[in-house]
């Protein structure tokens, strides 16, 4: 990968994050502590990484792309910490710290959830503010929230999520595990990628391809994380590992074993990297990214 692209969108995200925080009332710092906790534990921001890279990929400009970026970045964490709870994976570690309900307790922990996923809305909106004078870029701005609203929606992120939870130490059918994967991981990944795309101008055809690859590199990241729920080392992931088996969770490797689970995941690489080969060189982040991720250890 372009280490020098993805480090620098990177390196925008991570300096950003804290500023679009909508400031509190002391009286209600519990909250924010809680919701800055998450935020700042790390990770790879591929969601917000992947929006400034496709905004800059079709000509826009990636500053103005940042409130876009970092909302992506809360809505994600807000889904991480409401996973980790009890009720849903029951898990204390998240990227080698503690998780959110373990230091803060389950209350406070479904609260800083819900205050990062409003906080995402308001910055978005909060930006659309300053462009009424400007009706192409408004237009933009509307499909890129609007695509980030349905991503992690109903008819997205927690649609997979609920039909994962439903699914648990059931049969499951190849096209029901196709839904929950496109749903409840590439749905974000999609949503990024779209989103940057209207921000940055995209025509048609370009967001069609680009929709088109993060499908493929949506679902090919969630195969690889199935497959390192069983291979991956622990300590190098920062959480537990196992736990989709302990849960009967469908997953690739329980459906279809590891052999076949790694051929799939090589074939929805591949075939991101093919949609985007008429680009040539201009896509090499895009190609060298799905690549990274392919063969990632945590």
């Amino acid at each position: 990968m372009n280490n020098n692209d993805y480090l620098m969108y990177k390196k925008m995200v991570d300096e950003h994050l804290l500023d679009f925080l909508p400031k509190v009332d002391y009286k209600s710092v519990a909250v924010y502590d809680a919701m800055v906790y998450s935020l700042s534990a790390g990770g790879k921001r591929i969601r917000p990484v992947l929006l400034l890279a496709a905004c800059d990929f079709c000509g826009g400009d990636v500053k103005g792309a940042l409130p876009y970026a970092c909302a992506l970045e809360y809505i994600h964490t807000y889904s991480l910490i409401h996973d980790d709870l009890p009720a849903m994976d029951d898990d204390e570690l998240r990227r080698g710290m503690a998780t959110n309900h373990k230091v803060f307790g389950e209350a406070t922990a479904i609260l800083a959830g819900d205050g990062l996923l409003s906080s995402a809305f308001e910055v978005m909106s909060k930006d659309l503010l300053l462009y009424f004078d400007d009706a192409n870029m408004l237009k933009s701005k509307i499909r890129a929230m609007y695509e980030i609203s349905k991503g992690c929606g109903c008819r997205g992120m927690i649609a997979g999520q609920i039909a994962d939870i439903e699914a648990e130490g059931k049969q499951c059918s190849k096209e029901l595990l196709d839904y929950i994967h496109v749903n409840k991981t590439a749905s974000l990944v999609i949503a990024a990628v779209k989103a940057g795309a209207h921000l940055g101008g995209a025509d048609k055809e370009t967001l069609l391809n680009l929709t088109d690859y993060a499908e493929n590199l949506g679902l090919a990241f969630q195969v690889a994380d199935d497959i390192l729920d069983i291979y991956g080392n622990e300590a190098e992931m920062g959480k537990k590992t196992g736990v989709d088996a302990e849960k009967g969770k469908p997953t690739y490797p329980a459906l279809y074993g590891l052999d076949q689970s790694k051929a799939k995941l090589n074939e929805l690489t591949e075939t991101a990297i093919e949609i985007l080969s008429p680009y040539y060189d201009n896509a090499e982040f895009f190609t060298d990214i799905a690549k990274e991720l392919a063969k990632r250890v945590k």
